[in-house]
């Protein structure tokens, strides 16, 4: 699991059966210290409603994946587990 901010959203005009109805995020991973941006974006799941800016645990567990989305074909590698709460 890595802590990633979530920089945009991501459209795609054809989607594999288990992605239909999910919202597509463009994340970009934090390095160790939790605050330094790392790496290139990645393209991840999301079925819980995360936003632009928020802070987001993502996971690239396959069978987590394919378990929320109910599909065990899907093609999906990322996928949002949880969103940072700031309150």
């Amino acid at each position: 699991m890595q802590v990633g901010l979530v920089v945009g959203t991501a459209t795609a005009t054809v989607k594999h059966r288990s992605m239909v109805g999910a919202k597509l995020l463009v994340v970009q991973f934090y390095g160790f210290d939790g605050k330094t941006i790392d790496g290139d974006p990645v393209i991840a799941v999301d079925t819980l409603g995360a936003g632009r800016g928020e802070r987001v645990l993502l996971s690239s567990d396959g069978r987590s994946t394919r378990a929320l989305l109910k599909d065990e074909t899907t093609p999906v590698r990322w996928s949002v587990l949880g969103i940072e709460d700031n309150s």
